[in-house]
């Protein structure tokens, strides 16, 4: 009932004329190019658009308010779930503004491979939204070469941590390994074939008829309404607005290392896509630098905080004392002082935050996150209209929303 009153005002606004030619659908929230649970009521003109509404909360589980019950350890690897086509950068958003909040220095090798994990995960998450993209329009060849190469990053991954998807490769104060021997050979034989790799995809579509009829002039945003509807990342780039917060508010080591911001006005479909291609050169050129960063640290790859530890000092400076009993007493009693923190991230979908209220004690008082996907998929109320049914799955194809950001 109250999600019936809740659609009322637009459900009256409605034209049910049966001598025109409009009509009422449903777009999901089953619907394979829904890209997760998106229920979208379309009132349609014979194929096009007239009036959208993008409906949620279909795939809520309550992130935030478990948070809330959770000591800040314990809810890093439920942050996997969110972005769950991009679970590191979910899991150094966390970490990074529990870090912000205590003021605790991350070591350097822990900065080193975390910057790696990042982009590689910016990476994976670009060939995933490339590979979805392009069968959303018909372009099955480009899916399967993009699954190729993913595979190839998601190996890497896994070789660090143990995980393909859900990676849980950060922790509060660090990381949880070194690199394994040969990950950074690894890591360089991949990075020199994807720029190859990445001009055989502009190759098919570049200027590929079908590619350019179904994206250019379609889902254009203008500079103005990207900055008023509180778009990030691609989408805010796409519209002219030269911002990605590793260079405007730079955390880990994107101040040491030299790469563009690419962004465009074009404003459309087309324009974001050439962006997304640009971002994975240039995600390339940053690990390229990283790699001899490594062997210019110290082996230590975890911070030591032990005033916010509830253990006797005796204890935490003893010479036996490990990783593993510093993860096991940060867990049972980190507590950060008394305060507020917001800490902005550049995420491969835009601007994930996390807003933590501390009251002293080992969780949360309060957890708010700032998901770039929500924001994107609020526009779609504005965006959709006067495009045809066709155009829809196109359009949310090139936003690159994901749901479990969305239902937090």
């Amino acid at each position: 009932m109250q999600q019936v009153n809740r659609l009322k005002p637009f459900f009256e606004n409605l034209n049910f004329d049966r001598e025109d030619n409009r009509m009422v659908v449903n777009f999901g929230p089953q619907h394979p190019s829904a890209h997760g649970q998106l229920r979208l009521i379309l009132e349609l003109d014979g194929e096009k658009v007239t009036k959208a509404i993008p409906d949620i909360g279909y795939l809520h589980r309550g992130m935030e308010k478990m948070a809330e019950n959770m000591i800040y350890n314990e809810f890093l690897p439920t942050t996997d779930r969110m972005d769950y086509i991009a679970a590191t950068s979910n899991n150094y958003g966390f970490a990074y503004s529990v870090e912000k909040l205590i003021g605790v220095e991350v070591p350097r090798r822990a900065k080193v491979i975390r910057t790696m994990l990042l982009e590689i995960n910016r990476i994976i998450s670009h060939l995933f939204w490339l590979a979805t993209h392009a069968l959303d329009v018909g372009a099955m060849t480009i899916f399967l070469y993009c699954f190729r190469e993913r595979e190839f990053a998601m190996d890497l991954m896994e070789d660090y941590c143990g995980a393909r998807l859900t990676h849980s490769a950060v922790r509060i104060g660090g990381v949880p390994l070194d690199l394994p021997n040969g990950w950074l050979d690894k890591l360089s034989v991949f990075i020199s074939e994807l720029p190859k790799n990445i001009a055989d995809y502009e190759g098919l579509l570049d200027q590929n008829r079908i590619w350019k009829m179904r994206l250019e002039d379609v889902g254009v945003i203008s500079k103005e309404d990207a900055l008023s509807w509180g778009c990030s990342g691609v989408v805010l780039r796409g519209s002219g607005v030269e911002w990605d917060i590793r260079k405007e508010e730079p955390y880990e080591l994107y101040d040491e290392v030299d790469f563009d911001v690419p962004y465009t006005d074009r404003c459309d479909s087309y324009g974001r896509y050439k962006l997304y291609m640009e971002e994975m050169r240039q995600s390339v050129r940053i690990l390229k630098q990283l790699i001899p960063m490594y062997a210019q640290t110290e082996p230590q790859i975890m911070a030591h905080a032990p005033q916010y530890i509830s253990a006797p000092k005796e204890q935490i400076m003893t010479q036996n004392y490990s990783l593993m009993q510093h993860f096991v007493l940060v867990t049972q009693g980190m507590r950060p002082p008394v305060g507020e923190v917001y800490a902005p991230t550049e995420s491969p979908k835009g601007e994930l935050g996390f807003y933590i209220n501390s009251e002293g004690d080992p969780y949360p008082y309060r957890l708010k996150v700032r998901a770039p996907s929500f924001w994107h998929t609020s526009i779609l109320q504005e965006l959709l209209v006067d495009h045809y049914i066709a155009d829809v799955t196109a359009i949310i194809g090139n936003l690159n929303v994901v749901f479990g950001e969305i239902d937090r």
